[in-house]
């Protein structure tokens, strides 16, 4: 019982980030599908960013709440897949690599302008990221000002944080994975088959990477070596640009 405070804190600045993160990634298929020639997502309604188009009740709500529930877990869920017919696409492989690139693309360009937003933040109130977590700023007597923009630039730090890694793990080679489906539509068509086959089974070998990630070191190498350090450089480069915005 004693968690569930501590639970309730990481879902006020955690969820909106991540359930963001989640459906427009899903809206990014679409729409570039859309644009390919194929309307399946709009016919059926999931050509919106109304988040209760895109739910998927385990992985937009249960896995997530499992993952701040187990000590030292990283955050991962996904949205409700967005319908996608290749055969309404004028050049299907081509085409249904560009579906797969968009959304890892938008998490990218979402994580881009989440770094914007903190910089700005940090323009206005340089000492936001000397602060403690949002909730101890009332205790400590900081101005009202910083009770407003410290929940908003922690949200912001963790939204960049959370795209960049589900643009990178959204990438790792496996269907039905968007890299996965990226690596079927460039490959030769004998290779590309026998990826494609893997699909079926791709959600086993993810679930396999993640329970022995501790031995494979798959999944941390993603978070803690690629994601760390392209995070770094999108805050970095944000920053300079908004402190050179300044001069």
């Amino acid at each position: 019982m004693n968690d569930l405070p501590q639970l309730l804190f990481s879902l006020s600045y955690k969820a909106l980030p991540l359930l963001f993160a989640m459906v427009l990634h899903e809206y990014a298929h679409g729409w570039v599908a859309d644009k390919c020639g194929d309307p399946t997502a709009k016919l059926q309604g999931r050509l919106t960013m109304n988040p209760l188009a895109h739910i998927d009740l385990f992985g937009t709500i249960i896995m997530p709440l499992l993952c701040l529930m187990l000590p030292g877990s990283f955050l991962i869920g996904w949205a409700r897949p967005v319908p996608v017919d290749p055969r309404n696409m004028a050049r299907p492989r081509r085409d249904m690599a560009l579906v797969a690139a968009a959304g890892p693309g938008m998490n990218l360009a979402l994580a881009a302008a989440s770094a914007l937003l903190l910089a700005a933040l940090l323009s206005i109130n340089p000492s936001l990221m000397a602060d403690t977590p949002p909730g101890a700023a009332e205790e400590a007597g900081t101005s009202a000002a910083t009770v407003v923009l410290l929940p908003v630039a922690v949200m912001a730090l963790y939204s960049v944080l959370v795209n960049v890694f589900l643009a990178l793990f959204n990438l790792i080679p496996i269907p039905p994975l968007d890299g996965g489906r990226i690596l079927v539509s460039l490959l030769p068509p004998q290779p590309a088959l026998a990826l494609a086959r893997l699909e079926p089974y791709g959600m086993l070998i993810l679930v396999g990477l993640l329970v022995f990630d501790r031995d494979l070191r798959v999944i941390h190498t993603i978070t803690s070596t690629f994601a760390s350090s392209l995070s770094g450089t999108i805050l970095s480069a944000a920053i300079g640009l908004s402190a050179g915005a300044s001069q």
